[in-house]
């Protein structure tokens, strides 16, 4: 119940998988109002050698880390940037398992009535850390998400599903709104709006399981949604080919799907 740009994050990994994610949230931060500089200053990005920092003495920056340097003293250690950023989001995309340790966790917690943490890499033994460490560590608080599948975890009582972060919630439904419309250069914004569709349909009854993304079963109307909301911010923008523009572009993207259903030939 928050904007993106009051919120402080953290990522382990500096990778191309961070970098992107972290290029996202900056866009979606200044979709919101939010200006550049004060949109990268909420990022805090912690690669091999600690925190990226302008003019690094150890290890260097490359040109794309670069863009997200901070003014100020190196920190070696994960943990001590959390506990100087104090993030209200840890997300990690390095594939190093077990990088969210209790202490880090546990700090989190302390920090944030519901912390987010997003261990992302995969496969599971890579995970930064567990569905169950994550709920155990933040009293039950965390907001987490995974890379790698995590069966649901009970606790206090309470049973909890974990979201995991996987590609097939996004990339078809752009893949059906491009192709239906289609639309010839994509720009990065489109990802933005494909996230945004996709968040829209997260409910409260969702978040409460611990979900922060729509039941996999759902991912048929999930699919329909973000390709909607794609073929619709193309024709804004100019970047659809198929004219004129379709009355009712639900029904029009549905139409072009793939049904496996068939009528018998036979009587």
């Amino acid at each position: 119940k928050t904007k993106l740009s009051d919120n402080v994050i953290v990522f382990q990994g500096a990778g191309e998988a961070s970098l992107g994610i972290a290029s996202l949230c900056k866009m979606a931060m200044m979709k919101e109002g939010t200006s550049a500089c004060d949109a990268l200053n909420k990022i805090w990005m912690v690669d091999s050698k600690g925190l990226i920092v302008k003019n690094r003495a150890e290890g260097g920056i490359t040109e794309e880390k670069a863009v997200f340097a901070r003014d100020g003293p190196p920190i070696k250690t994960l943990e001590e940037v959390v506990k100087t950023a104090k993030p209200t989001v840890l997300i990690g995309a390095a594939a190093i398992g077990g990088a969210f340790t209790p202490a880090i966790l546990q700090e989190m917690a302390k920090n944030n009535d519901r912390p987010v943490i997003f261990a992302l890499s995969n496969p599971t033994d890579k995970a930064e850390c567990t569905a169950e460490d994550c709920y155990k560590y933040t009293d039950g608080r965390g907001v987490f998400s995974s890379g790698s599948p995590f069966p649901p975890v009970t606790y206090k009582g309470k049973t909890l599903y974990p979201g995991q972060g996987n590609n097939s919630y996004i990339f078809p439904g752009i893949g059906l709104g491009v192709i239906s419309v289609g639309i010839r250069t994509i720009p990065e914004d489109i990802f933005l709006e494909a996230a945004e569709a996709l968040a829209e349909l997260v409910t409260d009854s969702n978040l409460d399981e611990g979900r922060v993304y729509p039941p996999l079963p759902m991912i048929q109307e999930c699919s329909i949604a973000i390709a909607v909301k794609i073929a619709e911010y193309a024709y804004k923008e100019c970047i659809a080919s198929l004219l004129p523009q379709p009355e009712n572009m639900e029904s029009f993207i549905k139409a072009q799907m793939y049904d496996t259903s068939y009528k018998s030939a036979l009587p």
